[in-house]
């Protein structure tokens, strides 16, 4: 994706002769209504400047799912809209970036949200969601998947207790359709990485769910926003810190953490509308350095607020962060509001033919 549209388009580690040819066709049904809804940014930008002006432990999870290192606990995000591949260039060469993270302990400027937005948003994310081609693969591919992330917590070195953010990392995940076989590589498996098949504690074979899916499990899930918010209520009760909250973070978690259809992206934000609580926020930047708007829920247990963050324009999802945004969390209360608990951005999506095998 390019935010600069006088500059050409890039992709990291792709070369333009490699993508597929775009052939000219008549708009798909829908489509117009797509544009329509482009037309009415300014309406979307005169929130935004409202918003900044009257701005004020579950079940067992699959190792596949990223692990945030910090006190307390944080979990987060967000979707695709999905080709074949997907690829998402760094960097955002016009936009400002007073609110990107910064610092030895990363820190951010804290947004303005408006909560009379969300609906509105969502809407138009679940609509571009729809729009997008569904990814498509062969027999014995793997869904890999890389972003790059970095996480915050407290180091304790003898008696002396500080705040600190870890480097900016690549991770990289492969996993099989019916989620038996996988590989993952981050910053906490070292350069060989780990596997992620086998059995469970019992000698059996796990069965994807909610908490771990698999591309084949999440083809089977309902499409319709109502079913599919009450499934998740249904399946994530008892975890996490109240029903709306895990709610809120499964739906990040199947997003950024797996490639959902078209239709069922489309059906997460749907459902993510529906939840209480959730808002829009004005600005917000991923771990990469891309700027947009975000949808965003705050976790009052912790006063941690996890972000959703998509392009303001394409509406494209860019990745996710959890800021502190009221009290102070940690040990000794070191993560003070502003602080950037955890910071992901997703660079590419795609169907590879190995594990270990990259676009």
């Amino acid at each position: 994706m390019n935010l600069d549209p006088t500059q050409p388009d890039t992709a990291p580690r792709h070369e333009a002769g490699d993508l597929p040819v775009i052939e000219e066709r008549e708009l798909p049904p829908g489509r117009h209504q797509f544009h329509k809804e482009h037309l009415m940014s300014q309406i979307h930008d005169d929130r935004l400047a409202t918003a900044t002006a009257t701005a004020s432990a579950p079940g067992k999870r699959n190792p596949f799912l990223r692990k945030v290192f910090l006190l307390p606990a944080a979990t987060a995000l967000a979707g695709a809209l999905a080709v074949g591949v997907l690829v998402l260039t760094p960097g955002d060469p016009s936009g400002t970036r007073d609110d990107r993270a910064t610092g030895p302990a990363l820190t951010t400027r804290i947004g303005a949200v408006d909560a009379k937005g969300a609906p509105q948003l969502l809407d138009r994310i679940s609509l571009a969601a729809a729009e997008a081609n569904a990814p498509q693969g062969r027999a014995g591919q793997y869904v890999y998947i890389e972003t790059r992330g970095a996480n915050t917590h407290v180091r304790t070195d003898g008696d002396v207790r500080s705040l600190v953010s870890d480097p900016l990392q690549t991770r990289q995940s492969w996993r099989s359709p019916d989620g038996r076989d996988g590989w993952l590589i981050d910053g906490g498996t070292g350069p060989e990485g780990i596997t992620l098949s086998g059995l469970d504690e019992q000698g059996n074979v796990p069965k994807p769910h909610l908490g771990a899916p698999s591309h084949d499990y999440l083809a089977a899930l309902p499409t319709d926003p109502d079913a599919l918010l009450r499934k998740i209520y249904e399946e994530t009760e008892g975890q996490g810190n109240g029903p709306d909250q895990q709610a809120f973070t499964t739906i990040g978690d199947l997003l950024i953490e797996s490639w959902p259809s078209p239709r069922l992206s489309a059906a997460l934000y749907r459902a993510a509308a529906k939840i209480p609580g959730v808002v829009m926020v004005d600005s917000a930047t991923d771990a990469i350095g891309r700027k947009g708007v975000a949808i965003a829920r705050l976790d009052e247990t912790g006063g941690q607020r996890t972000e959703w963050i998509f392009d303001s324009k394409t509406f494209t999802f860019l990745g996710e962060r959890t800021v502190q945004v009221e009290g102070a969390g940690g040990d000794g209360g070191l993560i003070k509001p502003g602080t950037v608990v955890s910071t992901n951005a997703i660079v590419v999506r795609a169907f590879v033919d190995d594990m270990k095998v990259t676009p």
